[in-house]
């Protein structure tokens, strides 16, 4: 069976998981790519780091907003409100991205944070929880761009079964309810299977609510 045809077949039977297919039409894809570009040119792409180990991520990262994502050696997993290496503050983050945000969260409060994440062929992101924010309850919106990933979801431990589906340029998914504790990650990209970024390759857009309203 193929990676595409996987794709047609995949639910994911998770209580508060949305994966809305094709949910951005090829304009609205191109205007997105577009306000990516203006946000790295204030806050440019970076390699971030594990905590205590110091290795290297095989993504590259940056974000817009009041708060980023970032990680080190030293100072591990946190929002700061400032690149780690321009020392600049984030750029905000782009009005469409809140748009979409507010159609799909169903959540009272705006974003805070906005991870924009390139992938590359080769690269991937393991598997995780989004647990660095105070807020617990918000959901994370996250939006594809570019090539298809595998993505995979599972349960509250790591060790928990997992279901894979293809993200396409202009999915969207939802991680709310108890999907909001999920472990999830991507495997891999798939190359050639988008030519909306020039050269290839993936971006994606994670919205996230970090404090308590």
């Amino acid at each position: 069976m193929s990676l595409r045809s996987q794709n047609k077949v995949a639910r994911i039977m998770i209580e508060g998981f949305q994966h809305l297919e094709g949910y951005l039409d090829l304009d609205v894809q191109r205007r997105c790519l577009e306000m990516v570009h203006g946000v790295l040119e204030k806050a440019p792409l970076y390699r971030p780091r594990m905590p205590r180990s110091g290795k290297l991520f095989s993504i590259l990262m940056s974000n817009c907003g009041d708060l980023g994502w970032v990680s080190d050696k030293d100072g591990g997993y946190r929002y700061q409100s400032f690149h780690p290496e321009t020392r600049e503050p984030w750029p905000a983050i782009p009005l469409a991205f809140l748009e979409i945000w507010g159609k799909v969260a169903d959540w009272p409060t705006p974003p805070e944070a906005c991870l924009i994440n390139s992938y590359s062929e080769g690269t991937k992101l393991g598997s995780h929880v989004d647990a660095d924010e105070p807020e617990k309850y918000a959901p994370v919106v996250s939006v594809s761009l570019g090539d298809d990933a595998v993505f995979h979801v599972g349960g509250s431990n790591r060790a928990d079964p997992k279901q894979r589906l293809i993200l396409k340029s202009g999915d969207v998914v939802v991680l709310g309810g108890a999907a909001r504790r999920a472990y999830h990650g991507i495997d891999q990209v798939v190359p050639g299977t988008s030519d909306l970024l020039p050269g290839g390759g993936r971006i994606n857009l994670t919205l996230r609510r970090v404090t308590v309203a």
